[in-house]
């Protein structure tokens, strides 16, 4: 087989069809994830699952396309504070999708450092939008955090960049391993060129997870009860 052949039997072209249905089922439900988020007051986001799957799948650029599609449904559907976030579930998408082909999906701990990598760059970019445009505060639960730190005597921009960066790790890391899930279920044309971690240690990988995620609600909680006490 020729260099040609092995990179065609590797990355087949995607089919027009797939790439515009999933656009949109991965941005409604980024919107539906942000709604459920929103009114249960948790301490992620969730609207960034649908960005990562198409991310993964069809590329850094077509994830971006969603990522916008969907910030600016939920400012229309629900929240107009949401569309200048536009730009951070953007740039989780290039991270996701140039992350994955850069072969950080081969393993639990390759995909764990990726997401760590999307939390840390969506932060990046999140921190000028929430002080410069916001004054420091949005309503969400990171805001609690954001006060937290500001009374421990911290400058604003460090308290909200401490506070999004705790709360982007435990988001980032949920949705890379929920749309790993989601993968293995999607049609073998859309996944086939992908080099990712076998689908049949998904029950260690969801173990690895709630891990995690305890691990840092752990962590907020002690950080409440000392400033509480």
């Amino acid at each position: 087989m020729t260099t040609t052949e092995a990179k065609l039997v590797k990355r087949p072209r995607i089919p027009t069809t797939y790439i515009v249905a999933l656009i949109p089922v991965a941005a409604a439900l980024n919107i539906v994830g942000s709604t459920i988020n929103a009114a249960l007051r948790l301490p992620t986001f969730l609207d960034m699952i649908g960005t990562a799957v198409v991310a993964m799948t069809l590329g850094p650029w077509w994830g971006a396309l969603a990522g916008l599609i969907t910030n600016i449904g939920i400012a229309i559907i629900r929240n107009p504070v949401s569309l200048p976030f536009a730009l951070c579930n953007m740039v989780g998408a290039l991270v996701w999708g140039y992350g994955i082909r850069w072969k950080m999906g081969k393993s639990f701990g390759r995909l764990l450092i990726l997401s760590m990598f999307v939390g840390f760059f969506v932060s990046l970019t999140a921190v000028p939008i929430y002080v410069l445009v916001f004054g420091g505060a949005t309503g969400h639960f990171g805001d609690m955090l954001t006060a937290t730190f500001v009374a421990m005597g911290q400058r604003l921009w460090v308290s909200v960049f401490s506070s999004n960066i705790l709360v982007s790790f435990t988001d980032k890391i949920i949705s890379t391993f929920v749309a790993l899930a989601i993968l293995g279920a999607l049609p073998k044309e859309l996944t086939s060129h992908l080099e990712l971690v076998e689908q049949k240690n998904l029950k260690t990988v969801i173990w690895i997870t709630l891990g995690i995620v305890v691990g840092i609600a752990a962590l907020l909680f002690i950080m409440f009860t000392n400033i509480a006490g």
